[in-house]
């Protein structure tokens, strides 16, 4: 009997050994948020494959109901993005503005299948379609999701959160205010809150109980700020909530709100998202291309104190990614730029073959970087501070536009178009 008991304590053992083991190969392939875990746009341990196309290395593709610039999020088996259908999406359906409807979709991750879409109206206070809004469209904003539900943010359209099994768990209003450009910033679950930067639709960064959407806490005068919230750890392990916006980069307790800091920051509005590493923050921002690095820890002003350099080299829209002690990104204008993270000197500046502009932003898959344009694909680049082209790849069969930042889970690459989602995975040769 002794014998059995313990046979049968080491078969449990065995059991929750592999449950856990599991449980942390899919924490480590999540990617649960605008650029992944942290905002980082890192996959450390990629293993993708050089070289794809429509034909080569597609493990499955999906064709989308609605157009999007938003990113894939994933976790564990389920992938999901939003889109907008209706209104908006070409030269023949621009004429009525109720007929708009915004997504939230989930696909299985394996075979790319659409598990549930779920849609709702759009407000009543939506932009009227100019050329502009169409480049990009009315699902700009990638959702985030923390295994438990799926949160996504529409503009004057509010934030909805669906359960894993696409039931609406609430939807709430944030403002109605508008802008030439339209919405762009993601929500950023942090703890229990869904951190939304509603700059444009009331100026003010809110933090919203993620099961009830109800207000925690918010703070107003935000300032012409597209960009995604950052919450960072200073050296001291503390969490910091940044967000950069017109004039100012400030530093705030995300958990209530209060703000530890400010910092003189970029004289124009502002779209990339920053990136922290060992207690600094790298900011990009403003038409004029500027960049600047905070040491976080700061209170009061710290423009004196904490500011590290500050330099006339950036970008309008893209986010950079931070590796090896350098800096990199790929700015809307078509330029690739790598500076050194602790001085802000430039080691490369290299113009992209191509004209169009660049939405997306940079993302690091190992050892790899990879710069997605518009029209022409994705440039794979060495991650070392000299320019070094390795690959350029197309999905030849598909004209849409591509908006949306890749995201790399494994050894799965997933890349969002106007028209599809495509799952990129080393295929055996025919």
């Amino acid at each position: 009997m002794p014998i059995l008991i313990r046979l049968r304590c080491c078969a449990a053992w065995f059991v929750w050994i592999g449950c856990l083991l599991a449980a942390t190969l899919a924490g480590a392939e999540n990617w649960p948020q605008f650029r992944g875990e942290g905002g980082s746009a890192t996959a450390t341990d990629a293993r993708l494959p050089l070289r794809w196309s429509a034909t080569e290395n597609m493990v499955w593709k999906t064709p989308l109901p609605g157009r999007g610039s938003s990113s894939p999020v994933v976790w564990g088996d389920r992938v999901f993005l939003t889109a907008y259908t209706g209104y908006g999406t070409g030269a023949d359906d621009q004429d009525d503005a109720s007929r708009l409807r915004l997504h939230v979709i989930c696909l299985d991750r394996a075979d790319g299948h659409v598990v549930w879409d779920q849609s709702m109206p759009a407000s009543q206070h939506t932009q009227q379609v100019t050329p502009r809004i169409q480049d990009h469209g009315y699902a700009t904003g990638t959702p985030a999701t923390d295994g438990e539900a799926v949160y996504a943010f529409f503009g004057v359209s509010g934030v909805v959160a669906y359960d894993l099994s696409g039931q609406q768990l609430w939807h709430r209003e944030v403002g109605t205010g508008t802008a030439g450009f339209g919405s762009a910033s993601s929500p950023v679950v942090f703890e229990n809150l869904v951190l939304v930067n509603a700059s444009i639709e009331s100026q003010t960064l809110l933090a919203l109980d993620k099961r009830t959407g109800e207000t925690v806490w918010s703070v107003p005068e935000m300032i012409r700020t597209w960009t995604t919230p950052c919450v960072a750890q200073a050296a001291d392990g503390t969490w910091e909530l940044v967000l950069n916006q017109e004039q100012t980069v400030c530093g705030l307790n995300p958990r209530t709100g209060e703000t530890l800091w400010k910092c003189a920051g970029i004289p124009d509005y502002v779209v990339p998202v920053p990136v922290a590493h060992n207690g600094i923050v790298y900011c990009l921002g403003g038409r004029q291309n500027r960049s600047l690095a905070i040491r976080l820890g700061g209170r009061g002003d710290v423009t004196e104190t904490h500011k590290l350099w500050d330099t006339n080299i950036g970008a309008n829209v893209t986010s950079p990614v931070l590796f090896d002690g350098h800096l990199y990104w790929a700015s809307d204008k078509g330029i690739a730029n790598c500076l050194k993270a602790d001085t802000g000197e430039e080691v490369y500046r290299q113009r992209l073959d191509t004209r169009e502009r660049i939405y997306a932003s940079i993302v690091r898959a190992g050892d790899r970087l990879l710069l997605t344009t518009r029209e022409n694909g994705i440039i794979v680049l060495a991650a070392k501070p000299q320019y070094e082209e390795l690959a350029v790849n197309k999905i030849e069969t598909d004209e849409a536009f591509m908006n949306a930042s890749p995201v790399v889970v494994g050894d799965r690459l997933l890349l969002r178009t106007d028209s599809h989602l495509y799952c990129i995975g080393q295929q055996p040769a025919p």
